[in-house]
């Protein structure tokens, strides 16, 4: 799997499930990439067609799932917030084609679809030949994968 940035453009949602009976919820997103995780502003009373048009930067390395899993949450005052519900965006297709623009994935709890969420997508490889090995050793994160990275047409893990 290939190394690099993963920029994610998060536009806005639509369709989703109002879990606040009296007034409109307050929206916003987590997003997840492995261990990484970023968290969006919260659209206030924005209910259940927020917009956040807010970009994020994930770093990718080669040894990460590749999938994105996005959840749209609910911020409550005084009680633990809601979630709405997650989309999975797989990262594969990314990969190949470099970029995909706003699209919208579907939104489901518990297996039933309430919504939709758009994402556009970015990856921005990194060249193995401008970073080299500046970075890794001091932080231990570059021993025992090189072997099985060589055959990747010259991608190398870097500690970013």
């Amino acid at each position: 799997m290939p190394i690099g940035k993963l920029q994610v453009l998060l536009v806005s949602a639509k369709g989703l499930h109002d879990t606040d009976f009296f007034t409109k919820m307050d929206p916003y997103v987590t997003i997840t990439c492995r261990t990484q995780e970023q968290k969006s502003n919260v659209a206030s009373g924005q209910g259940s067609s927020p917009e956040w048009n807010e970009t994020f930067v994930f770093s990718v390395t080669s040894d990460e799932e590749s999938e994105l899993v996005i959840k749209i949450m609910d911020s409550d005052v005084g009680s633990d917030d809601d979630i709405v519900g997650e989309a999975k965006i797989p990262l594969e297709p990314l990969f190949l084609a470099r970029s995909i623009p706003p699209t919208p994935y579907n939104v489901v709890i518990n297996d039933e679809f309430c919504g939709e969420v758009k994402v556009g997508l970015e990856f921005i490889p990194e060249e193995t030949h401008e970073h080299g090995h500046r970075y890794g050793h001091e932080h231990g994160h570059e021993h025992g994968h090189h072997q099985e990275e060589s055959n990747f047409g010259g991608w190398k893990e870097s500690s970013y």
